[in-house]
């Protein structure tokens, strides 16, 4: 989408603001399916870093997503209150969540998934599961 969804960016700036961490979200984006719980970005860059970290071969990446995080922050909220602005979200930041394909949703134990709002041609609130039954 060349405009993002202003619904969407609220949903995405309240999660943002900390006051909401249970919103499930379905998304489409680039003909794919994506659905589970946003996550605030400190908290999700915080989550893959600790998967990374684990990692013997992926282990030197999860400095990346921490990495001035805090500082950054700081800086921007600073400048965002001189200038009398918030800056809206670009990014949705998705945890359990899984890419839906057919009947099966992977990975089965959720993954870390960042999209950006301007991608998103469709969305839906809550998440898809599917059952063997």
């Amino acid at each position: 989408m060349s405009n993002p969804d202003e619904l969407l960016v609220g949903i995405a700036a309240l999660v943002e603001s900390g006051q909401s961490n249970r919103m499930s979200l379905t998304v489409v984006t680039g003909g794919a399916v994506i659905t589970g719980r946003l996550a605030p970005e400190d908290v999700w860059r915080g989550r893959v870093s600790e998967v990374l970290k684990d990692s013997e071969h992926l282990g030197p990446f999860a400095g990346i997503f921490l990495a001035g995080r805090s500082k950054d922050r700081e800086h921007r909220e600073d400048h965002e209150h001189r200038e009398g602005r918030d800056e809206a979200p670009t990014h949705l930041h998705f945890h359990l969540a899984r890419i839906l394909q057919g009947n099966v949703g992977i990975p089965e134990t959720g993954g870390m998934y960042r999209v950006a709002i301007e991608d998103v041609s469709a969305w839906t609130m809550g998440d898809f599961s599917y059952s063997d039954h």
